[in-house]
């Protein structure tokens, strides 16, 4: 609390103690981990920390001046919340990737979609799926339903912008496409 309040003095932002919960990964609803794997990671149970495929993708969209993208992976975001602060350089993106194989490497794929559940950042003082079940939809997340999964993972790229109402088209647009690929995604 102390470190929110000397980082508060030092940038003029006002900083939230966040909402926190654990929850082992078989008590977090299955439909919000499907909808994790379909808005952020669809080749996660088949790649090792890195998707070389959504890179290339990535580069070739550069490229073309397409809009830039992010290409992280689960196993990535998992690394950054844990070990890493949030400020983007060539050393942290160095860092990341660093961690990211040693977390692939000591890890199972459960351990770190559970790290990442309870660690990723769903808006404002929400840390996790636990605080944001609750803070969205009070509920606990053992008991999200599909199209509450969808609306959470839909807000992941931008979760202090979007809200799971899917009230904006671009989310709303999400929210039907990960329903959609839920159907392919894997239990883990």
């Amino acid at each position: 609390m102390a470190f929110l309040r000397i980082q508060e003095m030092i940038t003029g932002k006002i900083y939230h103690q966040p909402s926190w919960f654990w929850k082992d990964l078989k008590e977090i609803s299955p439909h919000l981990r499907k909808a994790v794997l379909a808005a952020e990671d669809q080749r996660f149970p088949d790649h090792y920390g890195f998707d070389f495929v959504e890179i290339k993708q990535v580069v070739k969209d550069m490229l073309d001046s397409k809009r830039i993208r992010g290409a992280s992976t689960i196993s990535m975001q998992s690394a950054r919340s844990l070990f890493l602060l949030n400020k983007r350089s060539l050393l942290r993106k160095s860092l990341e990737a660093y961690y990211t194989f040693l977390i692939e490497l000591f890890w199972t794929k459960e351990r770190i979609l559970e790290v990442y559940l309870n660690t990723v950042d769903w808006g404002t003082g929400v840390l996790g799926a636990e605080a944001a079940a609750r803070k969205y939809f009070n509920i606990s997340s053992s008991d999200i339903n599909e199209l509450q999964a969808a609306s959470l993972a839909a807000i992941l790229p931008s979760p202090h912008r979007w809200s799971p109402s899917g009230s904006s088209p671009q989310v709303h647009w999400r929210i039907q496409k990960i329903l959609n690929d839920m159907k392919y995604m894997p239990l883990i």
